[in-house]
C-alpha cells in the first residue's frame, strides 16, 4: 500500500514537524543500539602465525632485490632493549692478571669457588663460568697506562702475629702485596682489614725447605717424600683455608720451600693446579727457573735478611735501582716486624719523586714461558 504523502507532509511541517522528525531519528538510533547490545560482540577472528620467509639473495640488477627481507615483520622493540647476558658483560677482555680500577679488594665471590673433593664444606678457588679469574677479580687496582718503572714488594709472614699483621695493613700503601699463612684459626678480621686497605694477597704454601728437619714448615706441608696425590690433597687443604687471593707463593715467613720447589714433577703438578684455577705463582727462591704453566713472578731481592734500619734502607734502595734498570723489580720482606714495616712505608712514600710506581704483584707478573723448541 503506497504511503499517504499528504499525511507525511502534514506530520513534518512547521517547527512541530521538525521536532517530531528528530524524535523519530533518536528512537531509531536507540533501538539500533539496544539491538547491538543484546547481540553481544562478534566472535574473534582466528589468529594465524605470520609466515617467516628467509631472505634470498637477489640477482644483480633485479628491481625486487631486498623486497623479501623488507617484507619481514620488524623486530620487537622490547627485545632490542634487553640488556646483554651477565656472562657476556663480565667476560674479561684479557687473559693477564690484575685490574686497572681503584678501590678495595673484592670479597670472595661464590662464582669463583667450588666444593673441595676432600670435604664438601671446604671451598677451592676456580675460574668462573664467565671466564673471570681470581688473579683478576681479587687484584689491587693499578694504572696500567703509567710509563714509570714498576717496583713491587711482597710482605710475607702475615697471620703469624695478628697485631703486627694489622699494623702492616693499616700502615703500608695498597701497592704492597701480602703473603698470608694458612694456619690462622680465625683470619676474617685480619682479611677484612687487608682488603679494605687495598692490599691484594697471596696464599703462602708450606713446602719442605732445604734446612728440614731443622726448619719445620708445620703440619700439612708439601713434602718430597710424599706421592703427588698426597701433596695434591695437602695443596687442596691449604687453598681452602681462606678465599680472595690472587695466587700462591712458597714464601712462608723466613722459609722458601727450596727442597720441594726443586722437584720438577711435584712443582709441575702444583703449578698446573694453580693455572687451572686462575691463580698466579710467585717463586721466592734465588735460583727459580722459568715457569711454563702459570702466570708467575720471581723475587729479585730479599730486603730483611739483615734487620737494622740502615741495612733495610740500603736493600730497598737497591730494589729501586733494579726497577729503574730493568723496568720492573720485585722484593720480599719475610716478616711484618714493626721496624721493617716502618722502613717500607718511608721508602714507598718517596717512590714518585724517584720516577717509580709501586705495583702489586698482579701488575708485574710474567706470562708462562714458551716451551723449548724441538731439537
Amino acid at each position: 500500500m503506497a504511503p499517504d504523502m499528504g499525511l507525511i507532509t502534514r506530520f513534518l511541517s512547521g517547527w512541530a514537524g521538525l521536532a517530531r522528525f528528530w524524535a523519530v531519528i533518536a528512537a531509531l538510533v536507540g533501538a539500533a543500539g539496544l539491538t547491538l547490545h543484546l547481540m553481544g560482540p562478534p566472535p574473534p577472528r582466528p589468529q594465524t602465525a605470520p609466515t617467516q620467509t628467509a631472505p634470498t639473495a637477489a640477482a644483480p640488477g633485479r628491481p625486487d632485490a631486498g623486497k623479501t627481507a623488507a617484507a619481514q615483520p620488524a623486530a620487537d622493540p622490547a627485545a632490542k632493549a634487553q640488556p646483554p647476558a651477565r656472562a657476556a658483560q663480565a667476560q674479561p677482555t684479557t687473559n693477564r692478571p690484575g685490574r686497572d680500577t681503584p678501590g678495595p679488594i673484592a670479597d670472595p665471590d661464590p662464582a669463583l669457588l667450588e666444593a673441595s673433593p676432600l670435604d664438601r664444606d671446604d671451598q677451592l678457588p676456580r675460574i668462573a663460568a664467565d671466564g673471570r679469574k681470581p688473579m683478576q677479580v681479587y687484584a689491587a687496582g693499578f694504572d696500567t697506562q703509567t710509563r714509570r718503572a714498576r717496583v713491587g714488594l711482597i710482605l710475607a709472614g702475615i697471620g703469624m702475629h695478628e697485631a703486627d699483621s694489622l699494623n702492616a695493613a693499616r700502615t703500608l700503601p695498597g701497592g704492597v702485596t701480602f703473603a698470608i699463612m694458612p694456619y690462622a684459626s680465625n683470619p676474617e678480621r685480619m682479611l677484612s682489614a687487608i682488603r679494605l686497605a687495598g692490599h691484594e694477597f697471596l696464599l703462602s704454601l708450606p713446602m719442605e725447605p732445604t734446612e728440614f728437619p731443622l726448619s719445620d714448615p708445620a703440619p700439612r706441608a708439601l713434602m718430597t717424600d710424599l706421592t703427588p696425590e698426597q701433596n695434591r690433597d695437602r695443596l687442596f687443604w691449604a687453598l681452602s683455608r681462606m678465599g680472595g687471593f690472587v695466587g700462591a707463593t712458597n714464601a712462608l715467613g723466613g722459609m722458601r720451600g727450596e727442597r720441594f720447589s726443586g722437584m720438577a714433577d711435584q712443582m709441575e703438578l702444583l703449578q698446573r693446579e694453580l693455572d687451572k684455577r686462575g691463580l698466579l705463582f710467585v717463586d721466592v727462591r734465588a735460583d727459580a727457573g722459568p715457569n711454563r704453566l702459570a702466570w708467575h713472578r720471581s723475587v729479585d731481592l730479599v730486603i730483611d735478611e739483615i734487620t737494622t734500619e740502615d741495612q733495610i734502607d740500603q736493600r730497598l734502595e737497591a730494589l729501586s735501582r733494579l726497577a729503574r734498570d730493568r723496568g720492573t723489580a720485585l722484593g720480599l720482606a719475610t716478616t711484618p716486624r714493626p721496624v721493617t714495616v716502618n722502613r717500607i712505608a718511608a721508602w714507598a712514600n718517596g717512590l714518585v719523586n724517584k720516577g717509580l710506581a709501586l705495583a702489586p704483584v698482579s701488575a708485574i707478573a710474567n706470562p708462562p714461558a714458551a716451551k723449548d723448541p724441538p731439537k
